[in-house]
């Protein structure tokens, strides 16, 4: 251990081993919770009246052997000298000693149980009690920590990766950067987007603190995080200019060029730039900031990319697909089973992007291994994320139910499966039809299923420890796997995963076995990379979001139709161009605000149209020419096998089968989502 940690590299310890520590800070916050409101549980069974017992009580105030007479006396006294100098302006019923003479009464009762109360509540606060209350209040402690700071931590890992991603030149791009005139272009209009990005947070705090009220030192602490990231990444990119690398080389042309500025940078000179000229610079930040209010989302998708690059150091992915190898399928028919097995992984990681870089990297390569051609593989790998997307429990649909009261996640859900195997058998469609390019045949069963039972009882231990962790949280902590707790969850499983991947492995061919410190510094320097580039991107997209709401551009979309197709067919083009420029979950809220009221006025089924919805996004993330879910593809497989997939022989669709596939699927899919519906009369 101590010689793997000093063989860290300075960007490791400046930015992969922070990075770990933020995302092992979030596991353990909100693990903390769960582990807090058992204890409070448990607490609770052990001694009745627990929650009395959390706190030392306070000895009451009130004198619990008062002389009533004296006091009656007191009373009717004060009385009687209010009467005398005609203090009591309106006419009243005299004093009755009586009820005075009770009310004393009552109040040396009430305090009388005050004190029986605090005696019994001492009593019972025994060594154990103050034992196991410190350990409780401790955690208690620890989880208002962590709620308050889960901005803070957000802001900061955003910053460490965006800063790590530009320093390695790592942002999503319509295309590499293959000369020396892509790499200036780049690097100069990256600098300018920073230097945006820097006034417009310097601006968002001037504002901020001229707008009249308090500003929380909590608040300003965020300015100052998001002033000082946005410079240090502006200083990145202009470091950049000068250095060009020297294994570049020259030529190249201007248009090519722009295609290698990272797609964050053109949108925040779009956004920067509207903002600037309506005067408002500081709108970029402000959008920015409401990431903030959304932390605990983008920090599970940081967790997520993290959980997959873990994915990527195991065995696990390579052993289901060694359980499959015995049927000899040809590639195709293994493309179809890799996308159904994907699909429940991508259900719980909430969106098709977040699940290719998550995991793109270890379906194409076990895909090539297994001898599918790699326009294929790009093909199946930029589409594994979208098929379960409409699958519970998907946290993109449990958003739409939340923000739509028309729909529930029950009726989106169970819609959800149908959208789900009419696009397998979409893909299988077209994958054996016109993509086909071997023979449909398998491998015997009775030679089959001998080698395949071999092979499962490599998967064995793994199954046993994904269902112990399960098991563990559910019985001792009462804590089910779902879309709420799958990101503190996955993470644990995946560090026991490669603990007994580490207690198991042999050393083999000289080679020294991996340890677990080394798995988890591999794919965190993977993970700080992917996540500064797809956080980066997902919080332009919002400030884009801002302004396409702010242009009121969707106040040009006509708000009544004479007809329910009408409004489909136009629907449809517009939420597939939204799905090409936004990320899901600033998509999913700019449609709820605006259009969604439109559809529902015009006949459409809520449920029809947010099933439309989720399919049209899908479509836009592989469509040209952004095709966010492919560039997202390149990014995690590499430049290298993707130009190796170019072909300039053969059918229009055999050069371009990781294109059009895709689309042929996903197409088809919309169109019979949504219309098909509209001539059994659903909507």
């Amino acid at each position: 251990m101590v010689n793997s940690m000093r063989q860290r590299s300075l960007n490791e310890w400046l930015s992969s081993l922070p990075a770990c520590l933020l995302l092992l800070a979030v596991v353990i916050f909100s693990t903390s919770s769960d582990i807090h409101n058992r204890i409070l549980k448990v607490g609770q069974s052990l001694w009745d009246g627990y929650y009395e017992l959390r706190y030392d009580p306070v000895l009451p105030q009130c004198d619990r052997n008062p002389d009533i007479e004296a006091e009656l006396q007191k009373r009717l006294a004060a009385s009687d000298e209010e009467d005398d100098l005609g203090l009591d302006l309106f006419e009243a019923e005299p004093v009755n000693p009586e009820v005075i003479r009770q009310s004393l009464q009552n109040a040396q009762q009430a305090c009388e149980q005050k004190f029986q109360t605090y005696e019994r509540t001492v009593d019972r606060i025994t060594p154990g009690v103050k034992a196991y209350r410190a350990v409780e209040l401790f955690l208690g402690d620890l989880i208002a920590l962590g709620l308050t700071s889960q901005r803070f931590i957000l802001a900061v890992l955003v910053i460490i990766c965006a800063a790590t991603a530009t320093f390695t030149r790592h942002h999503i791009a319509l295309r590499p950067v293959d000369t020396r005139l892509d790499h200036t272009v780049s690097a100069v209009l990256q600098t300018v987007a920073n230097l945006m990005l820097f006034a417009s947070a310097w601006s968002f705090r001037e504002l901020s603190h001229h707008s009249g009220g308090d500003i929380p030192i909590a608040k300003d602490i965020l300015h100052w995080i998001w002033i000082g990231g946005f410079l240090l990444i502006a200083a990145i990119s202009a470091y950049h200019i000068a250095r060009i690398p020297r294994d570049l080389p020259s030529g190249g042309s201007i248009g090519k060029a722009l295609l290698s500025v990272p797609l964050y940078t053109t949108m925040c000179l779009i956004s920067g730039t509207y903002f600037m000229l309506h005067g408002h610079v500081a709108g970029v930040g402000i959008y920015l900031d409401k990431m903030m209010d959304l932390s605990d989302m983008f920090l599970n998708v940081g967790l997520y990319v993290w959980i997959g690059m873990m994915v990527k150091q195991t065995r696990l992915a390579h052993l289901v697909f060694e359980a499959l190898k015995p049927w000899k399928m040809p590639p195709e028919m293994l493309a179809i089973v890799a996308l159904a097995v994907t699909a429940l992984p991508t259900a719980y990681t909430g969106a098709s992007g977040i699940f290719v870089i998550a995991a793109g990297a270890v379906i194409y390569n076990e895909l090539r291994m297994a001898g599918a051609r790699r326009q294929l593989a790009l093909a199946t790998t930029a589409m594994s994320g979208s098929m379960g997307v409409v699958l519970r429990p998907c946290l993109l649909v449990v958003i739409i139910a939340y923000l739509n009261r028309e729909v529930t996640t029950d009726q989106l859900f169970d819609w959800g499966y149908k959208v789900f195997f009419l696009t397998l058998a979409l893909f299988a469609l077209v994958s054996l039809t016109i993509g086909r390019q071997s023979k449909l045949t398998l491998a015997p069963a009775g030679e089959a299923f001998p080698q395949m039972s071999r092979a499962l009882r490599a998967l064995l231990p793994y199954v046993l420890i994904i269902a112990g962790v399960i098991l563990f949280y559910h019985w001792v902590l009462d804590v089910k796997l779902n879309e709420f707790s799958a990101p503190r969850i996955l993470p644990v499983m995946m560090l026991a995963i490669l603990l007994y991947e580490h207690i198991i492995t042999r050393k083999e061919k000289g080679e020294e076995r991996k340890t677990v410190e080394n798995s988890i510094r591999s794919a965190t320097n993977e993970t700080t990379t992917h996540i500064g580039a797809l956080l980066f991107l997902m919080g332009l997209s919002v400030s884009i979001g801002g302004v396409i709401e702010r242009a009121e551009l969707m106040e040009m979309f006509p708000t009544t139709f004479s007809s329910v197709w009408t409004v489909m067919a136009l629907l449809v083009v517009l939420l597939v161009i939204i799905g090409m420029v936004m990320d899901p979950y600033g998509a999913v809220i700019l449609v709820s605000a605006t259009i969604a009221h439109v559809a529902y006025a015009n006949g459409v089924d809520p449920v029809h149209f947010w099933m439309v919805t989720l399919v049209a996004f899908e479509l836009g993330y592989l469509s040209p020419p952004v095709a966010l879910n492919h560039l997202l593809t390149r990014q995690v497989v590499g430049e290298d096998e993707v130009r190796k997939s170019v072909l300039t022989e053969g059918s229009f669709y055999k050069r371009h089968e990781k294109i059009v596939m895709p689309l042929i699927v996903m197409g088809s899919a919309l169109l019979i989502v949504a219309f098909v519906p509209l001539m059994v009369g659903y909507s």
